[in-house]
């Protein structure tokens, strides 16, 4: 057996095959290289794990670090480092930063910021905005960007899709996944004025920002990704038709297949 780095020992191993498993750890070249029965004379340094639960790196698909432009509350350094100590060794992050994460060049500066500073794997979302809708479907598949982020309700700078017709456009020029902060900026509108009690506190956020402005955008949301989708499987299913059409000219049976899909596509918006 070869000599290892670092030798756990004694850990209940959590296996991607769903099983806890009593096993040592072998780690070399900061890798772990071998799980197994290890002997304690084949390693530089030993720990007893005592019988602890171990878990393989988790995965924060939602995280806010700030940088650029808001280190005053986090940064990409202290961010990672405190997602580590947690357990977490992959982080995807948010787009609300200063400048926001809407265009190829400020997602190249994060992941340049990234390289330097960040202590774990790390990808970021790109914020939807009415201004990059048409290339929606180029920027999140620029390398480093994990998916979209589309806030429907007010947050940082101009990441803002409060209208149906505009959400209408990134749903259908996205492919990737796309996460969503859903309150309806509506209803959030009509109810500001809650903000100006004098008596104010931080518990009346939630009063403001309730549930039902969750329940409305999400309920709207739901609907356009509905017809969205039907649109996308009946185009789909187009051009599949039009396709055979060009090869077989004349067959009366696809263009009645054509005219029923068209039919019903009407009919489901």
């Amino acid at each position: 057996m070869q000599y290892f780095d670092h030798v756990l020992k004694n850990g209940n191993v959590f296996l991607d095959t769903g099983n806890i498993e009593k096993l040592d750890i072998g780690i070399l070249d900061g890798k772990i290289n071998f799980l197994g029965n290890i002997a304690i004379n084949k390693a530089k340094k030993i720990t007893d794990l005592k019988n602890l639960l171990v878990l393989p790196g988790c995965i924060d698909s939602q995280v806010h670090f700030r940088e650029p432009g808001l280190t005053h509350k986090e940064d990409l350094e202290s961010g990672t480092k405190s997602a580590v100590l947690g357990g977490i060794t992959s982080i995807f992050e948010m787009p609300n930063t200063n400048p926001s994460t809407t265009t190829k060049k400020a997602l190249e500066e994060k992941l340049r910021i990234a390289k330097k500073k960040a202590i774990c794997n790390y990808s970021f979302f790109i914020g939807a905005a009415k201004e990059n809708i048409k290339i929606i479907d180029k920027l999140e598949k620029l390398k480093g960007c994990c998916g979209i982020k589309i806030f429907m309700g007010s947050s940082t700078g101009d990441l803002l899709v409060e209208d149906d017709d505009s959400l209408r456009g990134i749903l259908s020029n996205g492919s990737r996944r796309i996460a969503v902060h859903s309150e309806d900026e509506y209803r959030l509108r009509d109810r500001k004025s809650i903000l100006n009690n004098v008596n104010i506190r931080v518990h009346d956020h939630e009063v403001w920002r309730d549930t039902m402005s969750a329940l409305q955008s999400t309920i709207r949301l739901i609907k356009i990704a509905r017809e969205v989708l039907s649109l996308i499987k009946n185009r789909d299913q187009l051009k599949e038709i039009r396709d055979n059409l060009h090869k077989e000219r004349g067959d009366k049976g696809a263009a009645k297949k054509l005219a029923s899909i068209i039919l019903n596509s009407i009919k489901k918006l």
